[in-house]
């Protein structure tokens, strides 16, 4: 049984080849699909089959499936051009006789209004539509993703957003990783849809006071309007549709959009999320 892993070197690609191992998957079974073999080194030096695949080439990507059973498909990085990549991919998975395709979409793709969202379902659209089984992992936000913002809103003692009051159910990068690794584990997946996110659903006024402390000072929350967030995010130099996709996300928790009770993510990896306080740690260390 031969699983691949589309986007394999970077963060969330990695971790999951690391928890496929640790699972007891053999290194020859596992297929690395890359775009630069340099970056694969390690991968190859633990016995792992490099492909080299660019998601907007048909010809390379139906290449590199050759002999893969299952395919975790990592979505594209590139916002506006997933649609056509992911299509991409899953029409190679097709000519290659792929038997299950895992996707890593977004939590609620259906319903929510968040920016990220229509590409995602018009990849889920586009799995139900293939001759291949599908498996949906929509996953929450990372909780990685507030790194950056995290000496600033210690050093000034509040944290700026756009949420409200509503709660944020992330979680980090490797939970989302392991639930990954075990879908690719596990047998009878075409079809199922897990909704994926973590145990601790804060609020932003929440997740301020935890990390304040955790840094041993008072942080605060304060909730701007979610133009005014944007603008604030351009202004501190971020590019400008990156600052209105963050400030749309924002937006989007404040409508439940990235908060779960499913418990999918739980049943998935065997245990609790991994404690947000232990992420902040890890962040401002």
């Amino acid at each position: 049984m031969t699983t691949a892993i589309t986007g394999a070197t970077g963060q969330l690609g990695s971790l999951v080849i690391t928890d496929l191992l640790e699972r007891g998957v053999a290194p020859g079974e596992i297929v690395a699909i890359v775009r630069d073999s340099a970056k694969a080194a390690s991968l190859d030096e633990r016995g792992i089959t490099v492909r080299v695949a660019d998601y907007s080439d048909p010809a390379a990507l139906r290449s590199a499936l050759d002999g893969v059973d299952k395919l975790l498909l990592i979505s594209s990085s590139e916002v506006g051009q997933r649609v056509a990549q992911h299509t991409n991919v899953i029409d190679a998975a097709e000519a290659a006789g792929v038997s299950l395709i895992a996707y890593t979409s977004v939590l609620k793709a259906d319903t929510s209004g968040i920016s990220l969202a229509p590409e995602h379902l018009a990849t889920e659209e586009r799995l139900a539509a293939s001759t291949i089984p599908s498996v949906l992992l929509r996953n929450g936000w990372y909780w990685e993703n507030y790194a950056s913002a995290l000496p600033q809103a210690i050093e000034s003692g509040t944290l700026y957003g756009a949420a409200g009051d509503g709660r944020l159910a992330a979680a980090s990068r490797a939970d989302f990783a392991a639930a990954a690794a075990a879908v690719l584990t596990l047998d009878d997946q075409g079809g199922k849809t897990y909704e994926l996110g973590g145990d601790e659903r804060l609020t932003y006024a929440e997740f301020a006071k935890l990390i304040g402390e955790v840094a041993g000072k008072d942080v605060a929350y304060a909730d701007l309007p979610e133009n005014d967030y944007a603008a604030a995010l351009a202004g501190a130099g971020l590019p400008q549709p990156v600052a209105t996709m963050l400030a749309g996300a924002d937006a989007g928790i404040s409508r439940g959009e990235l908060d779960t009770d499913s418990g999918d993510l739980q049943t998935l990896i065997g245990r609790p999320s991994t404690p947000v306080a232990d992420i902040i740690k890890t962040a401002i260390a």
